[in-house]
């Protein structure tokens, strides 16, 4: 979808002032489940709301300007958004997935290709002979792309990986939502579908949960509506209404929310509680580079690994205090999650071992807040946390 605008114009500006019923600013919400049809054999744009509905295609319209796609697909939940993309897939045929993904990704992959839809490898997907030997088969039809990763944000290169896979035959889905489309556009790096949690960055409230796949191609986008109607897994016109009003304020919230994450992981690599800081702005980030080349920014989420144990971890988590402790990410809240035990919880204990997942690592998503106040709450939180000698030494 061509949209000459800049991408903070069409997120400002999308829809605004082209109500042709009353001429409301602001698009209205259509809660209608059903639409009158204007005579026997003469249905509307318009029927039921799970197949189509004005406020979810607003959305849609929106996000596929934002992301530079020809269509997308608003669903009920960002892992709603990878199923619809996995639905492509057929049995025999394989995903070649990052070996530290989400662990809700990992777990829905795992359990599809437990029942025979579709065969699953975890690569490290920075590994280029581990790359080019997932490709040598020839049943590899679908690459899922994680940058930066969830939780240690590690960040791959999505147009080499994309020149693979297309010289493979598969195609490339890459998860967006760390970055939103205000810092990243994977269709111009050679993807064919993002992937997006509404959740998150999108909606920017903590207030809904949804999904939404954008795909660059038209047809690709008409396939994925259509099974996303029949199997009903389409979001709501209220979740699709917030996440348009959030999307308003996407570039100025990521923005702010940006210094913030960038004063926090300074700080946090200056001290000594601290053993590794896992944030794609460090230059001593190992993907700092490829970052500065297909990213605009470094976004607002980072993890940090603590000297000692779950003692350390338990005391310095029960200490914050503009932190809070809880799931999700891209609010103008911040919040400390523990992966191990909350966002990767459903990982096999080897498998978080093998991506790094260690139980002394915190991910933080960081807010709006004053960034002194924040500062000031992860250095009283690290005190708290009573780290000794022994631990700094190792």
């Amino acid at each position: 979808m061509t949209d000459t605008r800049s991408p903070r114009t069409i997120a400002a500006a999308n829809g605004i002032g082209q109500d042709a019923a009353f001429g409301a600013v602001a698009p209205p919400i259509y809660l209608a489940s059903s639409y009158k049809f204007g005579g026997f054999e003469q249905p509307g744009a318009y029927d039921y709301s799970r197949t189509r509905n004005p406020t979810r295609d607003q959305l849609a319209d929106t996000l596929a300007r934002l992301e530079g796609g020809a269509g997308a697909v608003v669903v009920a939940s960002g892992m709603a958004a990878i199923d619809l993309v996995l639905s492509r897939l057929e049995p025999g045929e394989c995903v070649v997935a990052p070996h530290d993904c989400y662990g809700g990704t990992q777990r829905l992959l795992n359990v599809r290709a437990a029942k025979g839809q579709f065969e699953v490898v975890f690569i490290d997907q920075n590994d280029a002979a581990a790359v080019d030997t997932a490709f040598a088969t020839g049943r590899q039809k679908l690459v899922l792309i994680e940058t930066p990763s969830n939780p240690l944000m590690r960040v791959v290169d999505i147009a080499v990986i994309a020149r693979k896979a297309k010289a493979a035959g598969a195609a490339v889905a890459v998860d967006n939502t760390f970055l939103s489309p205000a810092l990243q556009q994977p269709i111009a790096l050679g993807a064919d579908f993002v992937i997006h949690s509404t959740t998150k960055y999108l909606n920017g409230h903590s207030d809904i949960i949804g999904g939404a796949v954008i795909a660059a191609e038209a047809e690709d986008a008409a396939t994925l509506a259509a099974w996303a109607n029949v199997t009903g897994v389409t979001g709501s016109p209220f979740d699709a209404y917030q996440t348009l009003r959030g999307i308003r304020t996407l570039f100025p919230r990521v923005e702010s929310q940006q210094r913030n994450a960038e004063a926090v992981a300074a700080f946090l690599e200056a001290q000594p509680q601290v053993k590794t800081v896992h944030y794609p702005g460090l230059p001593s980030h190992p993907g700092h580079e490829i970052a500065r080349k297909q990213q605009r920014g470094f976004g607002a989420m980072l993890s940090f690994e603590l000297n000692g144990g779950l003692e350390e971890v338990r005391r310095f988590v029960n200490a914050v205090r503009i932190f809070t402790l809880a799931e999700s990410l891209g609010g103008i809240e911040s919040l400390v999650a523990h992966p191990a035990t909350m966002t990767h919880a459903s990982m096999d204990p080897q498998a978080r071992r093998t991506a790094g997942i260690t139980d002394t690592l915190l991910r933080l998503s960081v807010g709006l807040e004053s960034e002194g106040d924040l500062l000031e709450d992860l250095a009283q939180a690290l005190k708290s946390a009573g780290i000794g000698a022994e631990a700094l030494a190792r």
